[in-house]
């Protein structure tokens, strides 16, 4: 497999530095990318270079994942119109620990191959470093002229922020390119990979190792910015940003994120967040074309990314929850449902707080969905209805609107969910 020709035909690359396809071919190389620790997740936004990294080992090569541990003290400025928030070593310590946890999904940090990766963390270098110590051997070989020329530094200081730039943000891009440098030392690592915003700081690093070291045979790669067909910003829902940590957004909201992109959509990120071949993507994308309502891109895109992310389990849960919403999934299925789950399938459907009380003295169904929650207008309404078979408990019919609530009903010790014709839920909370 030749990593630059997979990332060519993926839509993965945005710029590269010349020779770097060279590079790749004459030798294993170790390339590094360098991840955010602002949180203790990551999310969809990072698997751009998180998939980058992982085809970069399919192919042959190291990967080195570094965790920012002393540049997210500080804040990377570019593309940013304000200055982030500082974050304390105990916070970036636990981050990294999650992080890492997440990136074993993806490569192989733990065989003896010899492109097994590798997670470092910057922190663990910087802090050596005294201010004046730092000013002498580092940023005397880069001029204040090339750092200013950096988009990020030009965009900042044109008046397009209020706030202006500290010095602490201003010095990012030496902190960064020192990454580079220490690498190169230590790892003998010659390739850094990104996204396009970060190629500024991305060539400084190429720029300080050429003075410092006199070696002409590092390089950058940078992934295009990935954005939604309507312009819209990727990754992001009405809740904030999809997560990959199940705390943050559980597996079955990850699958619908998924399973529910645009066709545009799924067939370009078909291509960047699976390991799927260029056959089995031409023969999905034409399944598409002849028939755009089955839907075959999304699902697959859904079911490869949900069980990469979260386990195969994970997956056919998230499947089983879907069915439930739409009228095909049992009552087992939906007792089976952890708490979250139950309340991401049915999000945004009509809820009534109920008396516990009442349902463990055994009222009857129709005084609960008629008086106590009016799920019914009538209980006449409500027994017709349940004749005919239009009435279900925890998906399964009623045939008498007068048969008595009890505590076995509850899912997960506190829920009802009715259903009142095909496709209208009401969610009954007892407290």
């Amino acid at each position: 497999m030749n990593f630059i020709d997979e990332l060519t035909w993926r839509g993965m690359i945005h710029t590269m530095m010349p020779g770097t396809d060279q590079q790749l071919n004459k030798e294993m190389t170790t390339a590094y990318l360098g991840i955010d620790p602002t949180a203790d997740s990551l999310h969809i936004g990072h698997l751009v270079g998180v998939m980058m990294l992982k085809h970069l080992q399919r192919a042959g090569h190291k990967p080195i994942a570094l965790i920012g541990g002393a540049t997210g003290m500080i804040g990377d400025p570019s593309m940013k119109s304000q200055e982030r928030k500082l974050i304390d070593e105990d916070t970036l310590r636990h981050n990294q620990e999650a992080i890492k946890r997440q990136l074993a999904k993806f490569l192989d940090f733990d065989s003896d191959a010899p492109n097994a990766a590798v997670m470092v963390n910057n922190y663990d270098w910087m802090k050596e470093f005294s201010f004046l110590g730092f000013i002498r051997d580092v940023g005397k070989h880069i001029t204040v002229n090339y750092m200013m020329a950096k988009d990020s530094v030009k965009k900042r200081l044109s008046g397009e922020s209020r706030e202006g730039m500290s010095f602490t943000e201003f010095s990012y891009q030496l902190l960064q390119g020192y990454d580079f440098l220490h690498l190169y030392k230590t790892y003998n690592c010659r390739l850094q990979l990104g996204g396009s915003d970060q190629w500024g700081n991305m060539t400084t690093g190429t720029e300080m190792i050429r003075r410092i070291c006199g070696e002409e045979n590092v390089y950058a790669l940078t992934c295009p910015l990935i954005t939604k067909a309507d312009g819209g910003k990727f990754g992001k829902t009405e809740s904030g940003n999809v997560w990959l940590d199940p705390r943050y957004t559980s597996p079955y909201k990850f699958y619908q994120f998924w399973l529910n992109v645009s066709d545009a959509d799924a067939d370009k990120y078909i291509k960047i967040f699976t390991s799927l071949s260029r056959e089995e993507i031409d023969t999905l994308i034409a399944e598409q074309a002849a028939d755009p309502g089955l839907r075959p891109l999304q699902k697959r895109l859904a079911k490869e990314i949900t069980t990469m992310v979260h386990s195969a389990a994970d997956y056919e849960a998230a499947v089983e929850a879907s069915q439930i919403l739409f009228g095909k999934g049992t009552s087992d299925a939906l007792r089976s449902l952890d708490e979250q789950t139950l309340l991401d399938v049915f999000a945004g459907v009509p809820t009534f707080e109920v008396s516990r009380d009442d349902i463990a003295a055994g009222i009857k169904l129709a005084d609960l969905l008629v008086d106590k929650a009016p799920v019914f207008p009538s209980k006449g309404e409500l027994r017709k209805l349940a004749q005919g078979g239009g009435v279900s408990i925890n998906k399964e019919k009623i045939a008498d609107a007068y048969a008595p609530a009890d505590a076995s009903m509850l899912l997960d010790d506190r829920y009802i969910l009715v259903q009142k014709g095909k496709k209208n839920y009401f969610l009954l909370i007892a407290k």
